[in-house]
């Protein structure tokens, strides 16, 4: 009951107790009338509350940070009875926003437009209304938890500098080991003029009175192993949003690698330490767009503490040709660990993400990696 039913109700009862006191008709008539005013408000809020219907739909449901969506709702309320308009409340990306909605006819349709600004898994509807008489003595909030539409804003990319395997990778010794690994013989094959001596197997070619050398495996090439921190991101002194957006250039940096070497049909992984762990894997030529979801539904409050992590994926070092590091936090575990990436031979790029690249806490830690050989680049959150 609002405000104004409540003083109604109180008129109703002062008439009634007059009427008694007094023994006059006329006060008996108008506490009647109020009361059966009354009765009818609250007979039109049930019956529209018993009839209300509100669905939301979301277009597009998967879209790229920076792009517009458009949500619809649509509110159905044919009832016989007058109320009034509908106040609703919005639900966007944590953000509630109120509406007011006449009802025509007894139904309505209302399209809001909303600019994608963060990365991540968000609802979007009406959570609750607020249905009222025509006289507004009555009014009922209701809950619409069904009528929330989901909606997945994916991370945008953007070009990267191409990785470079370490030197003694890159040009000769690791690539001609991988043209052909010795120790696992596949098949033989006739000699060829420029065979090597070395490959000639000569027991059976004293069989078969002919040249006849090995045939090797030719096992995969290097991978390019992507560590992204999926723990709540570190920051001292930055806008309201600091932490989405964050969250935002940490999920583009690893998407923005990872396109860039399947373009180059280089394999590449991609653990998630996450609350919702999982790893994701691409042979060359790899689509991508698996990961942008996997990215979008990490929540980045918890996880694994990341210099733990970085020591825990030294067992991949030895198939690894160049390793990538993706974080807004940097100590003294996390760049010793990274060090010991290098050591193990493949190349190690490290993306810091800061709002603050010039912060005198992180020049030893940036200078220790820089004299070990590590690449250092720094991302600010736009």
């Amino acid at each position: 009951m609002t405000g104004r039913g409540q003083a109604l109700l109180l008129l109703a009862a002062g008439a009634l107790y007059t009427g008694l006191s007094l023994g006059g008709r006329m006060f008996y008539l108008s506490a009647v009338f109020v009361l059966l005013a009354l009765l009818f408000s609250l007979i039109c809020v049930l019956t529209a509350r018993h009839a209300l219907r509100i669905s939301c739909t979301v277009t597009p449901e998967k879209g790229v940070r920076g792009d517009i969506s458009r949500l619809h709702v649509k509110v159905e309320c044919s009832v016989p009875v007058p109320i009034a308009a509908l106040r609703l409340t919005l639900y966007s990306a944590g953000k509630e926003t109120e509406h007011t909605v006449p009802l025509m006819r007894g139904s309505a349709e209302m399209d809001e437009e909303e600019l994608l600004r963060h990365v991540g898994r968000f609802r979007y509807g009406v959570s609750r209304a607020i249905v009222t008489d025509m006289l507004g003595l009555f009014s009922l909030k209701v809950s619409f938890d069904d009528a929330l539409a989901d909606q997945l804003v994916l991370p945008r990319s953007f070009e990267v500098e191409p990785l470079h395997f370490s030197q003694e990778e890159e040009g000769g010794v690791l690539l001609r080991q991988a043209s052909e690994d010795l120790s696992s013989p596949e098949d033989t094959r006739a000699y060829r003029s420029g065979d090597a001596l070395k490959r000639i197997h000569w027991k059976l070619s004293a069989r078969k009175r002919e040249l006849v050398v090995r045939r090797f495996e030719t096992p995969a090439p290097p991978d390019t192993l992507i560590l992204l921190d999926c723990s709540r991101p570190v920051f001292w002194t930055s806008p309201a949003d600091a932490g989405e957006s964050l969250r935002d250039t940490l999920c583009e940096t690893a998407l923005s690698v990872t396109e860039m070497q399947a373009r180059s049909d280089s394999p590449v992984r991609v653990p998630l330490y996450g609350e919702q762990a999982a790893e994701f894997i691409s042979q060359r030529g790899g689509n991508t767009d698996v990961l942008a979801e996997m990215l979008a539904c990490q929540e980045f409050k918890k996880g694994e503490e990341f210099s733990r992590i970085l020591n825990l994926e030294l067992r991949r070092m030895r198939r690894t040709g160049a390793t990538v590091i993706v974080t807004s936090r940097l100590n003294a575990d996390i760049a010793e660990a990274i060090k010991h990436i290098r050591r193990m031979g493949p190349s190690a790029r490290l993306y810091y993400i800061t709002y603050l690249p010039d912060d005198p806490m992180d020049r030893p830690y940036i200078s220790q990696l820089l004299r070990q050989g590590v690449e250092v680049c720094y991302v600010t959150p736009a």
